[in-house]
């Protein structure tokens, strides 16, 4: 090869691309942290059981009908509660899963989240 030719796809487009990773890194650094302050909320029950939790998957709030509280069924009380926050739970893995795909172009990056 002659001296002073670059070949086609050489360090320049590597460059490019180390910048558009970054970029794209910041983006996602970016929209996680907002992720994670946002919240959703789930019902167990019919609505006896409301929860709310952040996209970090912190339970923030708590609400129980008191027409569910029956003290000879504290088990379904229990039941209604768990439902409702591994739906919150799911939610706000949807969330974060649906968003982060808007800023990797539904490239499947292991170890994102």
């Amino acid at each position: 090869m002659a001296k002073g030719r670059r070949m086609p796809g050489g360090m320049g487009n590597m460059n490019n691309m180390m910048k558009q990773v970054q970029k794209m890194q910041k983006q996602m650094q970016t929209m996680q942290k907002e992720l994670e302050e946002k919240e959703v909320e789930a019902t167990s029950g019919g609505g006896a059981i409301a929860v709310k939790v952040t996209g970090k998957k912190d339970l923030v709030d708590l609400k129980i009908d008191p027409d569910v509280l029956d003290p000879d069924d504290v088990e379904m009380l229990q039941d209604l509660i768990i439902a409702a926050v591994n739906e919150a739970f799911r939610k706000a893995d949807e969330m974060m899963e649906k968003e982060m795909q808007k800023v990797t172009g539904g490239m499947n990056i292991p170890g994102l989240m």
